[in-house]
């Protein structure tokens, strides 16, 4: 195999204890880490040029330019992970060792990277604390003058399978306060607002990196989009173009943004033109702190300026909704019990919701009902309450009180939620469940994507509603995208189970069996997904297949029996989308 030597900036991370942390609870550690990665760990080294070229379970190696862009990202990915931890017990907080060295490396033909350059930063991030940092000497000598954090000398270190004692410097504290270029920042008033009520974000004009004047038109209308589409999601409080754009052309710290505009998040970006191709790049952050919570670059040709305008603001729109709503939930989970509002406390009820299993959901019902004593009329807590009594009922027993309770709160959420997408989509999904009402469940959702044409959670549950009442087309059309919208969201299980659907009804039923265990994959606690991929593999003459995924449906629903559940299913389903359900069920040896 063919491989050249280079020098190479190399970062090593892993996570602390994960072997103790899976053991307590595998799919929460899983899923929380696999959050970290996609909202934080990632977008933070793309910002920084890195490149993964190996990752190890719970570890990570990640080339670099420089050893600055390396102890920039470190800083920030371990910053961002200190503010996750926040309001988490010791025994649930997942944190990173990290290492740094610069050293020679051998790069072989498929982008791997050996030698003792790369040993050397794995034993630096054995010896580092939690939720800390060291260098080698060597890395340390590339920014002793360029960074304002402080760095200890440690001394000279035996590392494991190392010839030579290593010197090692650790980072003395991190400092939240460091902005990722390190620039300068300019006063432009000193005047603090006060936070409103709900979540606030300021959308700052987007740098023009062309260095042409005549694009300046572009970027800001891009902007402009992106503030008439956040302005849509009622329960984000948007800042106007007018007091946003003050800053254009200064450099500035989002802290300060944070503080003179009132606001909790700040999105900024970047627009590149070349030609007829255009590269923008964005990234959310939290403005108390200046937390990374989000960043991506998307690239198009600009063949109709105004629809690559109309796709790219409907992306971003769509992603930035659940990143605001994650870290909402991250910061209602600080606050002081005595302190919570009905906001609050439905914040803290969201990722009970998750799994969509009535044990979880169990818990996140109880805020809610608080939540309803606060404020009667709260729509998202009605719609929710809906969801957890609709859980209770498929996956619970079939009791018709809670069915009546359930779908009394979706048309409550309904009646109240007239400008609340998600409200409306919540509602929806429980009115064609618990009420039967394809015409209200249909209507919801398209109210939903008209105040919100980018909100995932109508087009996830617009999705399933209309792969059940036989409208294919549209429901792969929402599916395809809201995963596009939000590939990370805890709800994209909804979008493959509605694919599956699509498919078992056109007896692709091999494809129907890979849809549904995309959503197991998604969501693992979520056992009708088993009932169905094993009734997809049925119908495939998979027998064996089934025989582990029928396993695991009964330890997650015990009670689970074919005819309660076609019975359920069948009276909102379409006879054309069901009716091989039970026999792919029989075949899979499931019981009556």
């Amino acid at each position: 195999m063919a491989e050249t030597r280079k020098l190479a900036a190399i970062l090593a991370a892993d996570v602390v204890g994960f072997s103790r942390l899976a053991g307590a609870d595998e799919d929460r550690t899983l899923a929380r880490l696999r959050a970290l990665r996609s909202d934080l760990i990632d977008p933070t080294i793309a910002i920084h040029n890195g490149r993964v070229f190996k990752r190890t379970g719970d570890g990570i190696l990640i080339e670099f330019r420089s050893v600055v862009d390396a102890v920039r990202c470190a800083i920030e990915v371990q910053t961002g992970m200190i503010e996750r931890n926040a309001g988490l017990p010791p025994e649930r907080r997942i944190e990173l060792r990290i290492g740094i060295h610069l050293g020679d490396v051998i790069e072989e033909s498929d982008g791997d990277l050996m030698g003792d350059g790369v040993n050397i930063a794995a034993r630096l991030e054995g010896v580092a604390e939690p939720n800390g940092l060291c260098l080698s000497g060597a890395a340390y000598e590339q920014v002793r003058d360029k960074l304002k954090q402080e760095f200890i000398d440690a001394g000279e270190k035996e590392l494991k399978n190392i010839a030579r004692p290593v010197r090692v410097y650790r980072l003395a504290e991190l400092d939240r306060g460091e902005a990722a270029g390190g620039a300068s920042t300019l006063q432009v008033r000193t005047t603090r607002l006060a936070l409103p009520e709900k979540p606030s974000i300021a959308v700052l004009a987007f740098q023009n990196m062309s260095g042409d004047p005549e694009q300046e038109y572009f970027a800001d209308g891009i902007v402009d989009d992106i503030i008439t589409g956040l302005a849509r999601i009622k329960w984000l409080f948007v800042i106007a173009r007018n007091s946003s754009f003050v800053y254009k052309g200064k450099a500035i710290d989002v802290r300060q943004v944070g503080r003179e505009l009132g606001v909790r998040y700040v999105l900024e970006g970047g627009v590149r033109k070349a030609g007829n191709r255009v590269r923008i790049t964005t990234q959310l952050l939290e403005a108390e702190t200046g937390a990374h919570l989000w960043a991506d670059r998307y690239d198009g040709e600009l063949q109709d300026i105004f629809d690559f305008q109309d796709r790219i603001t409907e992306t971003i729109v769509g992603v930035i909704e659940p990143n605001v709503r994650r870290a909402e939930i991250e910061r209602a989970r600080r606050k002081r019990p005595e302190s919570l509002g009905a906001y609050d406390l439905y914040l803290r009820a969201l990722p009970h919701f998750a799994s969509d299993m009535p044990e979880d959901a169990k818990i996140g019902m109880e805020f809610l009902e608080e939540a309803l004593k606060v404020d009667a009329n709260y729509a998202p807590a009605h719609a929710y309450l809906a969801w957890g009594l609709e859980m209770r009922v498929v996956r619970g027993g079939f009791n018709v009180a809670d069915a009546e309770a359930g779908a009394r709160h979706a048309r409550a959420a309904l009646d109240h939620g007239g400008d609340d997408a998600t409200a409306l989509g919540i509602a929806s999904f429980v009115i064609l469940h618990l009420g039967h009402d394809f015409a209200a469940a249909s209507g919801a959702i398209a109210r939903a994507l008209s105040l919100n044409g980018s909100c995932a959670i109508a087009l996830y549950f617009g999705a399933h509603i209309h792969s059940l009442s036989g409208d294919p087309t549209k429901a792969e059309n929402y599916a395809l995208r809201a995963l596009r919208l939000s590939p990370f969201d805890p709800l994209c299980f909804v979008a493959h189970f509605a694919l599956g659907n699509v498919r078992f009804r056109e007896q692709r039923y091999d494809d129907a069996a890979s849809s549904y265990a995309e959503g197991v994959r998604a969501n693992p606690r979520f056992s009708t997904l088993y009932a169905l991929q094993a009734a997809a593999l049925g119908m495939a003459s998979r027998i064996d297949a089934t025989k582990s995924i029928s396993r695991r449906l009964f330890e997650l629903e015990p009670t689970f029996r074919i005819e309660p559940f076609m019975a359920f299913i069948s009276a909102f389903a379409a006879p054309e989308v069901v009716s091989n359900w039970p026999a792919g069920m029989r075949k899979a040896g499931l019981p009556e």
